[in-house]
C-alpha cells in the first residue's frame, strides 16, 4: 500500500514539475507584468468613462421619453375632447332620446 501511495505521489510530483516547467517558460518578467497591469488599468478607466457617458446619455433619453409621454397624454386628452365636441355638433334625430344620452355617457367614460 505504501508503494502505491509512493507511486501516486511520484506521478503528482512529475505533473507538478511539468506544469512548473511549462509555466516557467511562459512567465513574464516583473517589468512586463507591470506594463500589463498598467494596460489593464487604462482599459478599466476607459470602460468606466464609457459607462459614465452611457449613463448620462440614457438619463437624457429617459427625460425625453418622459416629456413625450406627458405630451402624448395631453394630445390624447385634447383629441378625445375634440372628438366629443364634433360628435355633439352633429345633428341627430336621437338628440333627446335615452339611448343617445347613454351613448354620450359611455363616450365620456
Amino acid at each position: 500500500e505504501l508503494e502505491n501511495q509512493l507511486v501516486a505521489k511520484s506521478k503528482t510530483l512529475d505533473e507538478l514539475k511539468q506544469n512548473l516547467a511549462s509555466n516557467g517558460s511562459a512567465e513574464q518578467t516583473p517589468e512586463a507584468q507591470s506594463l500589463r497591469i498598467a494596460e489593464l488599468c487604462e482599459m478599466k478607466d476607459s470602460i468606466v468613462n464609457q459607462v459614465a457617458q452611457l449613463k448620462a446619455s440614457m438619463e437624457s433619453i429617459l427625460e425625453q421619453w418622459k416629456a413625450y409621454d406627458e405630451i402624448y397624454a395631453e394630445v390624447s386628452l385634447m383629441t378625445t375632447r375634440y372628438l366629443y365636441c364634433i360628435d355633439q355638433c352633429k345633428p341627430s334625430e336621437e338628440e333627446a332620446s335615452l339611448e343617445a344620452l347613454k351613448k354620450q355617457v359611455k363616450t365620456l367614460q
